[in-house]
């Protein structure tokens, strides 16, 4: 059995001008959202062995956030994460061929497609939650009955999908 964690990254601040999208750091409502969601994930046992984030500052400081409260495991940076599809996505958790549970942080629509194509299940809540979007700093648990090597589309199972505030 093996545990998927996809955090989409928290809400950030509109570009400034002479600023890359890459760049664009978390704002206040963000920064307290990702430590609420680091908050939760300890409460409710969510603890990665391994953490892949995006290169990108907003998912960076999602990172900090979720840190301050809880184990985040050993963490790699990805640009990849930045600029890749859901199938990218897929590919970068794949080649984790030693993590039980992983956490992934960053961004939409990678997200939300990625979530949706692999979950063939699950919870009904969940599931009806996560149709309505892939919201900022939300956490979606899906797990599989194998290794995260072998993650496929339809073969894991939506646990949960979490919210600030939830």
């Amino acid at each position: 059995m093996s545990t998927l964690y996809l955090l989409r990254h928290a809400k950030a601040g509109w570009a400034l001008p002479g600023v890359r999208d890459f760049d664009r750091p978390l704002d206040e409502i963000g920064q307290r959202d990702s430590e609420e969601m680091g908050q939760l994930m300890a409460l409710n046992g969510y603890i990665p062995d391994l953490t892949l984030c995006s290169g990108a500052l907003r998912a960076r400081q999602t990172l900090a956030g979720i840190a301050a409260k809880t184990d985040t495991g050993k963490v790699i940076f990805s640009d990849t994460l930045y600029m890749t599809d859901a199938a990218g996505y897929l590919d970068l958790i794949r080649e984790q061929v030693n993590a039980s549970s992983l956490l992934v942080i960053g961004h939409n629509p990678m997200m939300e497609d990625l979530a949706l194509a692999i979950s063939g299940d699950g919870d009904e809540q969940a599931a009806a939650a996560l149709n309505f979007g892939f919201s900022t700093a939300a956490l979606a648990i899906i797990s599989f009955k194998g290794r995260l090597a072998d993650a496929a589309l339809g073969k894991g199972r939506l646990e949960a999908y979490i919210t600030p505030g939830d």
